[in-house]
């Protein structure tokens, strides 16, 4: 699945592009997820403002209303003046002055939805139960603290949750608790302050270095220019089970939490 960083890829691929375009017609395939919520006449002739990011969600904020984008599973996004007819598996393409904006997408776990405003209840419904941004300025430690003082579930399922800090997907939890030297399955409540500093910091590095990289591409993700993500490559953990720890050289170990692989050292991660 799209992670944080493959989104913010994503959206920094073709924010400038579409800015200021002017939508021409909507095309769509088969069902997604989720309704579009809207009669797609109603969006011809609007204008493209930006594209802002929550979370997993891309926003494309129009000049009445707004379309909030999810990749799902599968998911990717083109955007190129150039775009050929769609495909099997292209369910949504906005055509524009200055591109076609293209969801390809093969399972149809992803969404394109329609709200008025980013606090209508429609955009509320996916987006008001969502944490604090962790490439953000409202991502503080002492926040934090407190919200991991309320939660007695293991640590890597908290941050999972989304609802104490938004986007730190299943690649990113595995890496980031690695980095601050914690198992992911400690209680969040068990960890000292000083432990949940060093995640914070965790939480933020392998963020930026994953956004940097160009997310990760395991399967299909790419951004939408079509270009593969590095991340990976790179990844301390995940994905290595019965592979040497690059710190200790202890075998990389997998488990399953909440029916998800969960990579960690034994003995560079202490619960």
């Amino acid at each position: 699945m799209p992670e944080l960083p493959e989104v913010e890829v994503t959206r920094r691929s073709f924010a400038d592009r579409i800015a200021g375009a002017r939508i021409a017609s909507l095309e769509l395939g088969k069902p997604l997820r989720w309704p579009l919520g809207c009669d797609p006449a109603s969006l011809v002739g609007q204008r493209v403002l930006a594209v802002r990011r929550r979370g997993k969600y891309l926003l494309l904020d129009l000049e009445h209303g707004l379309l909030l984008l999810h990749l799902g599973m599968s998911g990717s996004v083109m955007f190129s003046a150039h775009l050929g007819p769609a495909g099997k598996h292209d369910h949504f393409s906005l055509h524009t002055s200055q591109g076609v904006l293209r969801l390809n997408d093969p399972r149809r776990f992803g969404a394109v939805v329609f709200a008025p405003n980013e606090h209508s209840p429609q955009a509320q419904k996916l987006l008001g139960k969502l944490g604090v941004e962790p490439l953000g300025e409202d991502f503080v430690l002492d926040g934090f603290v407190r919200a991991l003082k309320q939660r007695k579930a293991p640590i890597k399922q908290v941050l999972l949750s989304g609802d104490t800090v938004v986007g730190v997907g299943n690649i990113y939890a595995s890496e980031a608790l690695f980095l601050a030297g914690i198992r992911p399955t400690t209680r969040a409540v068990r960890l000292s302050r000083a432990r949940v500093a060093r995640l914070h910091d965790a939480i933020r590095s392998v963020l930026a270095r994953a956004v940097e990289q160009g997310g990760s591409t395991l399967r299909d993700f790419s951004n939408a220019q079509g270009e593969s993500g590095h991340f990976q490559l790179e990844a301390a953990v995940y994905g290595r089970a019965g592979l040497p720890c690059r710190v200790c050289s202890t075998l990389v170990r997998t488990i399953r939490q909440g029916q998800r692989s969960t990579f960690f050292c034994p003995a560079c991660q202490k619960p």
